[in-house]
């Protein structure tokens, strides 16, 4: 067996070899490269002594052990449970004896699904083909870039059908090694549980692994009729731990022996520690700080200083930082340092001045919507971040001119060239060894980190563990970006929504995540390079999901002086809010009930119909009256590979009322009810965990989760900071599942957008008021937007100010970003010397 099966490169059915050609000649310079191109890859899945690797993705041992390889990262979402499933019924295995490996970076992994859901980033759409997976271009650009980034919930739609052709051409040759032995038709041998059969007899896949992989599968290796589902047979029955037919998590017992690793685990001979402070977000520079301070402390061994930021390093953890701590480093800002008055001024100005680009638009509602009975409102939304329990952190070891790098990452390649260019070494010389993090939430979809850990490794001359504290987890968090949504509607004669117009106005969050994973540039500098432009690629789901006949939808570029990025549920989330909460109102207003006002308009979706009637049976509605504490919304999210049978859909149900003096005040929210439909459920476990923790996350970003900016720091320094929900005040969650056979959605996302609009609309069904900021803030009703991050005085830390243009931290540190790319810092040891 060749070992390449299923690595070579597709022509996608819309973009033939010849209308490449013909299109290449038309415009010049594409008939050259096309003979460059690589059209095989080498397996990147290394066999141990005693196991044969048939592909990228499988490998077989002797004992019978099937190891999986998994391109992405494990952060609770259970990515290396659910991919190694769709593998394993397709082969047949046995999931006893099914094992995980972290993927290597490798164009075998690329992830055409990503690449077209962000073809407006790297792409002009040239030939028209940029923005649908199987399209060539699109494939040539994800192996090129070596596209593996855990995002967009892109997963099952990128790699199930390649798992299923590689676990196939595994099945195949271990049948035909069995049919050798037995002398009979291979095709008439099945898998089951590990073993290959024919009649009453059976061979184990140990015994035929090496005889398998001297053989070539059939091109195209058979399918099973039935893709993995958590609706087979077997899963149906009494299975349990320990039972062929369970798929529990194949990471479950690690994490409860400990011996699972985790990025903060790494431990190596030589090993030292360091704690790193950062400059406010105003591209500061390095200005003061006390060296001698930093000598008085026992194991300390040095500090390294890096662009914006500063690090020490000591023979413990408690060391580095306690010399930290001594040493006050102090920073220099380098323009205008952003707080709420500068975010909410540029949200308000973009929203009211700035040059609209159309999201989407069916005919124009503009006319419509000059009459008389339009009804408006305008939403406001903070800047929230990830809410992490671990904080970043990363181990570096720089070794005759090879550096490795363990750390959890969500896109791997960028950061391992990110290590590269900080240390002006090749990328080849830089080994990533992938490790799980402990929720991310797209929090490690930042990559500063692997710059500055390298920067230090490589310095010190000695391995190196850095790991931020909470404080500097939130000053470097590059948060969901805050926003304003203005709408307007007018009823019509039939008691629907006639005509709507809503815009949003935000910065480009996701282009500059692109000049940041693709080009390599800090921060601060992917925002100034990013500003002025609109942002499609986070903004594709600000289209109500009604069929509504006089719809335009349009954003509006907001310069807030703050980078940006990505947080679970991302582009999404804010219109959701928006959109939800506005139908409600609308309702409201004209005296419709809220389920019945949103059904009446769906038009020809049956998937949100059965959702929104789902949901109203398991939580009982009652029609959300007034005073009932009950909220509706719903939303629809498309499906990442562009299937128009796909996507997700949801409708929630939250009861919520203000809490008593007696429970502390605030919003208690008692329940949350949710129907989902993501298409055919691949593991029935999985999905559930996922629309239930999504629920939460949508909860605690309702109700805290955000951040103001004084003097270009957050107000919040610790996780408490930021008003997330409890385990005492969790609601009770139901949850209910649609079943059919459309395309899998990933179902990490939909949870989270729309339980924030359902617990908003529970408070004005239980209060008469109208909460319009998110996180919602219950002092200020009617959507009086005020500012951008919390406004409560006790959240500002006095100790945290600018003095002269020098911005101080509070008995701990301060700074925006990474290391410069040809590092050559200096490390100065205690005794004065100083190394490089």
């Amino acid at each position: 067996m060749t070992g390449t099966a299923g690595l070579r490169a597709k022509i996608g059915p819309h973009l033939t070899r010849r209308n490449l050609l013909i299109g290449a000649a038309a415009g010049g310079g594409l008939i050259a490269i096309w003979a460059m191109m690589p059209r095989d890859y080498p397996v990147p899945l290394p066999a141990a002594d005693g196991e044969q690797a048939f592909n990228a993705w499988l490998k077989v041992g002797r004992d019978g052990v099937v190891t999986v390889a998994v391109p992405q990262l494990e952060m609770g979402q259970g990515v290396t449970t659910l991919l190694p499933r769709i593998a394993a019924q397709e082969l047949g295995a046995d999931w006893r004896q099914v094992a995980v490996e972290p993927a290597a970076i490798s164009a075998a992994y690329a992830d055409p699904v990503l690449a077209a859901r962000w073809s407006a980033l790297w792409s002009d759409n040239i030939l028209g083909t940029a923005d649908d997976p199987d399209d060539y271009l699109v494939r040539r650009h994800a192996e090129t870039e070596r596209l593996m980034a855990t995002a967009e919930g892109t997963g099952i739609a990128a790699y199930e059908q390649e798992l299923r052709e590689a676990a196939a051409a595994v099945r195949a040759v271990l049948a035909m090694a069995a049919a050798n032995r037995w002398d009979v038709n291979y095709e008439e041998c099945t898998a089951e549980a590990g073993f290959i059969r024919h009649g009453e007899k059976s061979l184990r896949f140990g015994e035929l692994v090496d005889e398998a992989a001297q053989l070539s599968p059939p091109d195209p290796a058979p399918l099973l009729p039935d893709p993995a589902t958590a609706t087979l047979p077997e899963m149906t029955g009494d299975a349990g731990p320990g039972d062929a037919g369970y798929f529990g998590r194949l990471d479950v017992p690690s994490k409860v022996d400990g011996s699972y690793p985790f990025a903060g685990d790494i431990r190596l001979p030589d090993m030292v520690f360091a704690a790193i402070a950062h400059g406010p977000l105003a591209d500061s520079r390095l200005d003061s700080f006390d060296a001698d301070a930093g000598r008085r402390v026992i194991g300390y061994l040095g500090r390294v200083e890096g662009e914006g930021w500063f690090a020490c390093v000591g023979a413990s953890q408690w060391a580095a930082e306690k010399a930290l701590k001594a040493m006050k480093p102090r920073f220099r800002p380098g323009r205008d340092l952003p707080d709420d008055t500068r975010i909410a001024g540029a949200l308000d100005q973009a929203l009211a001045e700035g040059d609209p680009q159309v999201l989407f638009q069916q005919a124009d509602p503009a006319a419509a919507l000059q009459s008389m009975g339009v009804t408006e409102a305008e939403y406001s939304f903070a800047p929230q971040i990830h809410g992490t329990i671990e904080t970043a952190s990363a181990t570096a070891r720089f070794l005759d001119g090879r550096l490795s790098l363990w750390m959890a990452t969500q896109a791997p390649g960028a950061a391992r060239r990110a290590a590269a260019e900080a240390l002006g070494i090749k990328e080849a010389d830089v080994v990533l060894l992938p490790v799980g993090a402990g929720g991310s939430f797209d929090a490690r979809l930042d990559i500063a980190i692997a710059r500055e850990v390298a920067a230090i490794a490589y310095a010190i001359g000695r391995p190196v563990q850095l790991t931020y504290s909470r404080w500097q987890e939130h000053l470097r968090a590059l948060p969901l970006p805050p926003a304003r949504i203005g709408c307007r509607a007018l009823v019509g004669q039939q008691g629907t929504i006639r005509a709507w117009h809503s815009r949003i106005a935000a910065p480009p969050a996701a282009r500059e995540m692109h000049e940041r994973l693709d080009n390599g540039l800090r921060a601060e500098a992917a925002m100034e390079t990013a500003a002025g432009t609109t942002d499609p690629a986070s903004l594709m789901g600000h289209r109500p999901p009604y069929a509504i006949p006089e719809l335009l939808v349009d954003c509006v570029s907001a310069d807030v002086g703050i980078p940006s990025g990505r947080l679970r549920g991302n582009g999404e989330i804010r219109p959701c809010f928006a959109s939800e909460c506005f139908v409600d109102e609308i309702a409201r207003a004209n005296g419709e009930e809220p389920l019945s006002f949103r059904i009446s308009m769906l038009g020809n979706n049956p998937r949100l119909f059965a959702c929104l009637q789902g949901v109203a049976q398991i939580a009982g509605w009652d029609g959300g009256s007034d005073g009932s504490s009950e909220g509706l919304a719903c939303w629809q999210m498309d499906d990442p590979a562009g299937r128009p049978d796909g996507g997700g859909f949801i409708a929630v149900i939250a009861n919520a009322r203000l809490g008593s003096s007696e429970t502390g005040g605030g919003v208690e929210v008692s329940g949350l009810s949710a129907y989902v439909d993501i298409g055919r459920i691949v593991d029935y476990d999985l999905a559930l965990q996922q629309i239930e923790g999504g629920l939460l996350y949508g909860m605690s970003l309702a109700l805290g989760m955000a951040v103001g900016f004084d003097n270009g720091l957050p107000r919040e320094r610790t996780l408490a900071a930021l008003n997330l929900p409890g385990l005492g005040r969790m609601p009770e969650i139901s949850v209910g599942f649609a079943e059919n056979n459309a395309p899998p959605f990933d179902p990490g996302e939909i949870g989270v957008v729309a339980a924030a609009p359902a617990i908003a609309n529970a408070l004005r069904a239980a209060t008469g008021n109208r909460y319009r900021t998110m996180p919602i803030r219950i002092a200020e009703v009617s959507g009086s937007p005020s500012g951008s991050g919390p406004s409560d005085p006790a959240a500002s830390d006095p100790a945290a100010q600018s003095e002269g243009g020098i911005a101080e931290p509070a008995a701990e540190d301060v700074t925006p970003d990474a290391a410069a790319p040809d590092y050559d810092g200096p490390v100065e040891l205690p005794d004065g010397s100083i190394a490089r």
